[in-house]
């Protein structure tokens, strides 16, 4: 019947590429590369073509087909499949590459590195252990021909054709037959006689000492060669001279030979070696010993092989996070590793754990993927961004911790080009409204205001409209000296996007106020914008056609194109302050809500601030307005994230001990926060923290947050300038600024006039003296009411006498 005369080649669920064969052992074999059917998946096919009149060989092919499938070891050529007919023989085994061609792939490529071959040759002497003292089995075929390579790098024993046992069991060993494997017989075996007393092992360490002079020196000519040791490392050489000494007895047992290898010193005595044996054991190794050994992987896989990196290490990395608590560790050796996958790979195998990691309530593995996002920012779609990614990232926004607000700051120039119309321009600009305003850390507000200028041209133009000039106008009544400057560097960044009736009534009277200001940073950065502004606009007044061009962005769609003129506008905020923040969390754990009632400085006079370098007042294009200092703390940033790991971040689930106390806005109310700030600042807050976070809600939202800035108020009565401070500098703290007295903060004063004996400014000073005296008259007011009410309830909450009636 027809069902019965159906090719069995034609039903193997595997299938022969249609290239020339590979090569392989000298012998019957022909290697061939393969696929699965059903999946595509590679293999390599070893067929064996049955000829008449070659029985012997014959039978050595199907020994050999037996042998494969029922040795099971990792160094051993791993069975997947085989095909048996009258006609041929086909074994199917994981895809592997001769060692012959394999070896000289990598002279081409610039050589292998002895870590490879100390681990290659580990792999082939642990295989002939297994065979000699546990399956009693000599291998009799140890050669090049006979060792096969992986796609991770890792060497695998082959070529079972002649193998026998040790024991006498089923006769003695098989005829070879081909001289090009008989050269690699030991000496003794052409004395027939039984005068020469080895051991079972004699002949196969024989062999592995051929193998590895042809490993470093090329095809073995003849056996007298193996005399001049020629390139074999000095550490293996004496090992080598015990494996082809004349004595058989002499030569190592494999077991012995790994002994004598690992030893300190030893050729096979590396961190690479080290490496493969803890991950061949790590699903029977401590929590502890895992954590350990991730930590420090990362540091040595600049050294490790490429292929070993993304076929053997990868796949550990994502089991131990997948099913083991190996945590934020993974992170740092998983993306290095990732670097070198290709696009396809990257997002079929990192991107999804990415994801999953993002809903982890781990503080420590939050903050490293907030910190390495631009390794795989580029392979996240927009739709997972904004789905699976950016729901769980605005949690860090809200954080307790500072380090994570400010990581979390910085990574929306990452996202903010993947981020859909809602979530750009109207859930982060709520949260930046809420940093910027009320952030008790000066570095983050600052953070937050260069993040803003940097992503100013991803937002719509409603949207910029309505923020960009309050928000940097805000930031320049800030009391901590580097917002300022980013507040007027954020202007200068984004002055292709402002009508000329901005610049004119909004902008410059702004930046006009920080001529005074009382740190010198400041001024210098806004009389530089002053500059650029004012040639700006003297252009269109002498030519008035120029408008349109000038104001051609002004009413554009977000265009990501202007993102990249702006990336380093003021680098050093986020790289130098970043390291600022780092030194004030670690310095002030928790920082007192006053803390922003003053104004801070980041270092002495005489040090060196964070402070950009000076700006040139061409307003063409806004890369002018790039810094100098981004790279002026990398060493620290660098030094500091490696310390995440040490620090106890606990986790988002825990509850807040206590939530932090609304700071000023200095927009509407802030002068009476900052005094009921002082006088409450003994009692205890009552309130739950759903209820500070609502209060945040409704006075950081959109309409609040980023209002039109008003007029500046004067401070109260007790406020220090920045010039009064001593910061910890050489100098003393009775040397003033020499321009305190001309700022708006420090006096209130009507200074004499140069003008003649009117006074020009004597009625507008007038009336903001009288204002400020109303108002401080109405806080002093609203202070004596509030503590009377106190005492009153105070004394109502008295001990009761037995028998008194409670009054409402």
């Amino acid at each position: 019947m027809w069902f019965f005369a159906r090719d069995p080649v034609r039903d193997f669920p595997f299938e022969l590429i249609p290239e020339l064969p590979e090569g392989g052992p000298p012998g019957p074999w022909a290697l061939h590369r393969g696929r699965k059917k059903a999946t595509g998946s590679p293999v390599s096919i070893f067929v064996y073509d049955v000829k008449p009149g070659a029985e012997e060989q014959t039978q050595v092919a199907k020994a050999a087909f037996k042998r494969l499938k029922t040795l099971r070891h990792p160094n051993i050529l791993a069975y997947i499949d085989g095909l048996e007919t009258e006609k041929c023989l086909h074994v199917v085994t994981e895809a592997v590459t001769p060692l012959g061609i394999y070896l000289k792939a990598g002279v081409e490529a610039g050589g292998l590195k002895e870590l490879e071959i100390s681990w290659g040759l580990h792999q082939i002497v642990k295989a002939l252990s297994f065979l000699v003292n546990d399956c009693s089995l000599i291998h009799n075929n140890v050669c090049m021909a006979a060792v096969f390579v992986d796609r991770a790098g890792e060497w695998k024993l082959g070529g079972l054709d002649y193998m026998y046992s040790a024991q006498g069991i089923g006769g003695g060993p098989p005829r070879k037959g081909i001289p090009e494997l008989e050269q690699y017989d030991p000496p003794e075996l052409a004395d027939s006689s039984d005068r020469v007393v080895r051991e079972k092992w004699s002949a196969d360490m024989w062999r592995l000492g051929c193998l590895i002079w042809e490993v470093f020196n090329g095809p073995l000519p003849r056996a007298a060669a193996l005399r001049n040791p020629g390139k074999i490392p000095k550490s293996l050489v004496p090992h080598y001279c015990e494996l082809v000494g004349a004595n058989p007895r002499v030569r190592p047992n494999p077991a012995r030979f790994l002994q004598n290898c690992r030893a300190p010193g030893g050729f096979m005595n590396n961190r690479f070696v080290e490496t493969n044996l803890f991950l061949e054991e790590i699903q029977i190794k401590e929590p502890a010993e895992k954590q350990k050994f991730f930590q420090e992987l990362s540091k040595s896989l600049d050294t490790f092989p490429e292929d070993f990196c993304r076929h053997k290490v990868l796949p550990q990395l994502l089991t131990a996070f997948e099913f083991g608590s190996a945590g934020a560790v993974v992170l740092t050796p998983l993306f290095k590793v990732g670097k070198f996958l290709s696009a396809e790979e990257y997002q079929h195998k990192i991107i999804p754990v990415v994801v999953k990691m993002f809903s982890s309530t781990d503080r420590a593995m939050r903050i490293r993927l907030l910190q390495q996002m631009e390794q795989f920012i580029q392979y996240l779609d927009e739709p997972t961004v904004n789905t699976q990614i950016f729901p769980h990232v605005v949690h860090g926004f809200l954080d307790t911790n500072p380090a994570i607000r400010e990581q979390t700051v910085k990574s929306m120039l990452l996202l903010a080009p993947k981020l859909s119309e809602t979530n750009l321009n109207v859930e982060l600009m709520k949260h930046f409204a809420r940093l910027q305003a009320k952030d008790e850390q000066g570095p983050i507000r600052c953070n937050t205001t260069v993040c803003l200028g940097k992503i100013g041209s991803y937002l719509s133009a409603s949207t910029r409209h309505r923020v960009l000039t309050s928000a940097f106008s805000r930031a320049t009544k800030d009391p901590f000296a580097p917002s300022r400057v980013a507040g007027v560097l954020g202007f200068a960044a984004t002055h292709n996007l402002y009508s000329m009736n901005d610049c004119a009534h909004k902008i410059l009277p702004v930046l006009c106020g920080l001529t005074v200001d009382p740190e010198k940073s400041v001024r210098d950065q806004a009389f530089k914008a002053i500059r650029s502004f004012l040639s700006k606009l003297e252009s269109v007044s002498e030519d008035p056609t120029q408008l349109e061009a000038v104001e051609k962005d002004v009413h554009a769609a977000s265009s990501p194109g202007m993102g990249g003129a702006a990336a380093s506008w003021a680098g050093w905020a986020v790289t130098g302050v970043s390291s600022l923040t780092s030194k004030l969390i670690r310095a002030h754990p928790t920082t007192a809500p006053t803390e922003t009632n003053v104004p801070q400085r980041p270092t002495p006079e005489g040090v060196p601030a964070p402070a950009p370098t000076p700006v040139p007042a061409t307003p063409t294009t806004s890369s002018h307005w790039e810094t100098q200092e981004e790279d002026k703390d990398t060493a620290e940033d660098s030094s500091a994230a490696d310390r995440w790991d040490d620090e106890d971040w606990g986790s988002l689930e825990q509850e807040a001990e206590s939530v932090l106390a609304q700071q000023d806005d200095w927009n509407t109310g802030g002068q009476m926060s900052r005094a009921s700030q002082v006088s409450n600042s003994h009692h205890k807050s009552s309130k739950s923290p759903e209820s500070d976070w609502s209060s945040w809600e409704a006075e950081g939202s959109w309409e609040q947050g980023w209002q039109e800035p008003s007029s500046q108020e004067p401070p109260p009565e007790g406020t220090r300038l920045a010039s009064e401070y001593n910061w910890g500098g050489s100098e003393s703290s009775d040397k003033g600024d020499p321009f305190a007295t001309l700022s708006a903060r420090a006096s209130t004063q009507p200074r004499p006039d140069s003008w003649g004996e009117d006074n020009w400014e004597g009625l507008e000073i007038e009336s903001r003296q009288a204002k400020a005296e109303l108002a401080r008259k109405k806080r002093e007011e609203r202070r004596r009411e509030m503590e009377a009410k106190r005492a009153e309830k105070k004394a109502a909450k008295g001990p009761m006498k037995l028998g008194a009636r409670k009054l409402d």
